[in-house]
């Protein structure tokens, strides 16, 4: 792609005539604004470019334009030490915009393939896994709606060189050309061969690369302000993106291995423990929890645990007996109810990208974002279109944290209806119990059927190699804590051996 932008002879575009360009441009993108925030459309720009090729300016421009309201300005620089200990695109999650705002973005996570890929030394497995990364990631925003603008500012080295001299030359300027950038000028070619590779590669049908040849700056912000007009109208109209004259790929998804579980209703739910043996069994697995809590920090490895599960079916319960084993200073109970406002203004796994444990720590999860197929695709909450999509996604979200090195273990709590049935009464019946109990319980019971078909499929299509779903048979809450707390034991044992 960099090469046929540089055998492409550009023409000047003068201070005066690109005044007179981009004053009609500005009004257009000003009225564009209100559009995307009348529409709720979210809004993605992303900048990336060689060192001094213009991406302040453009940026400055660009914001000129718009309403500080509806924009915020992201610059990543690279991780910091916290972010350090996330998953690679964690950060990237946080900055997505709500519908009908923009995120401008001065590097991304572009910037973790060229030019961390050279500098950090990523083997070419690392480097595909993370542009695989890059693709799936844009993909599932503008499969949720997104419009995602990239442009790459394109200088030769001389005229890189000559930026640099420019600025070194000026005390007030200087500290802007850093040894690092230096470097990557006297080996430009490296970094040409890297740059031209990735935009290939993630130049996609629904995320395409914008190159610009950024030499004259004037020009620059005037086709920055053309292709953001065009890409909003496109979206607005629904009409195809044609940014760029470049072919743009075509991405398949990808096929995961499944481990295979049985439909609920094979579920046998005879299964109890006796109390003596319960009270043994639990002190002794809580202790190993403990200990193996404490390698888990030493090892720097984070763990999500995910319950899901009929109401009433001992999830809570479940969760406090490993709570209490934890250290407190290392983990995280997150419940989850209806989504926010403010969360429903983002792709809905914005909000559990925000749990996200650091290296050594835990998060368990009381309701997921397996809600999507659950509950939202019961209730009629989300157009069928975007649950069946769900379950692609949410196999890629989980795929994105196992390759961070995050172990990723799902239950599912399983009783039968009298079961529940006994419980909802019982809960109906204790005053200091019945908080527990509400109206949308009984409605949910009313919808068993529909309820347990959305389980089933999920359990087909979900339960993956690298996290698969464990079904607890939990009539007796004694039998299944138990069951729970053994492959809890065991899976976290394996994953710090398997990383010692």
């Amino acid at each position: 792609m960099l090469d046929r932008i540089i055998q492409t002879e550009i023409p000047t575009v003068e201070k005066e005539t690109y005044k007179a360009q981009a004053d009609t441009l500005k009004v257009r993108l000003r009225a564009l604004e209100q559009e995307i925030k009348e529409k709720k459309l979210p809004v993605i720009i992303l900048f990336e470019g060689w060192g001094a090729s213009g991406k302040g300016y453009v940026i400055s421009k660009t914001i000129n334009c718009l309403d500080p309201r509806t924009y915020n300005v992201y610059s990543s620089l690279g991780p910091n030490d916290v972010e350090n200990r996330l998953p690679l695109m964690h950060r990237f999650w946080n900055v997505i915009p709500e519908k009908g705002k923009l995120a401008i973005l001065d590097r991304s996570w572009y910037s973790t393939i060229v030019p961390a890929g050279i500098e950090d030394k990523l083997s070419d497995e690392e480097l595909q896994e993370r542009m695989d990364m890059a693709n799936v990631f844009e993909r599932q925003l503008t499969d949720d709606g997104y419009l995602i603008i990239k442009f790459f500012l394109q200088i030769d080295r001389q005229e890189q060189k000559r930026r640099f001299k420019k600025l070194l030359d000026s005390k007030d300027t200087n500290w802007r050309v850093t040894e690092q950038d230096l470097k990557r000028n006297r080996n430009y070619e490296r970094y040409f061969v890297a740059y031209d590779k990735m935009l290939e590669y993630t130049n996609t049908e629904y995320a395409p690369w914008t190159v610009i040849n950024s030499e004259n700056k004037y020009r620059t912000v005037c086709e920055v302000f053309k292709t953001v007009i065009s890409a909003v109208d496109a979206k607005l109209l629904n009409k195809p993106l044609e940014i760029g004259e470049e072919p743009r790929r075509r991405i398949p998804k990808e096929i995961f291995t499944m481990a295979t579980k049985p439909p609920l209703s094979l579920i046998k739910l005879d299964k109890t423990l006796s109390e003596d043996i319960y009270e043994q069994e639990l002190k002794k697995q809580q202790k190993r929890l403990s200990k193996l809590h404490q390698r888990l920090y030493t090892h720097k490895l984070p763990v999500v645990i995910c319950f899901e599960g009929w109401d009433a079916a001992g999830k809570g319960g479940t969760i406090r007996r490993i709570a209490s084993a934890l250290d407190p200073r290392g983990f995280e109970a997150v419940p989850i109810a209806a989504p926010a406002p403010y969360e429903l203004n983002r792709h809905y796994l914005w909000r559990f990208w925000q749990h996200i444990p650091k290296t050594g720590h835990i998060v368990i999860f009381d309701r997921t974002w397996y809600g999507r197929v659950l509950v939202e695709r019961v209730e009629e909450l989300t157009e069928e279109k975007r649950w069946r999509a769900a379950y692609q996604e949410i196999n890629e979200f989980e795929n994105n944290l196992f390759e961070s090195g995050v172990l990723v273990l799902k239950f599912w709590m399983q009783i039968d209806k009298d079961e529940q049935l006994r419980r909802f009464n019982d809960r109906m019946n204790t005053p200091e119990k019945r908080w527990k109990i509400t109206d949308e319980d009984w409605r949910n019971r009313d919808k068993w059927d529909l309820y347990e078909s959305a389980v089933n499929d999920m359990l087909q299509k979900t339960s993956t190699d690298f996290a698969p779903w464990h079904i607890i048979e939990n009539n007796d809450k004694k039998y299944g804590r138990i069951r729970t707390l053994n492959i809890l034991n065991d899976t976290i044992e394996m994953w710090i051996e398997k990383h010692r």
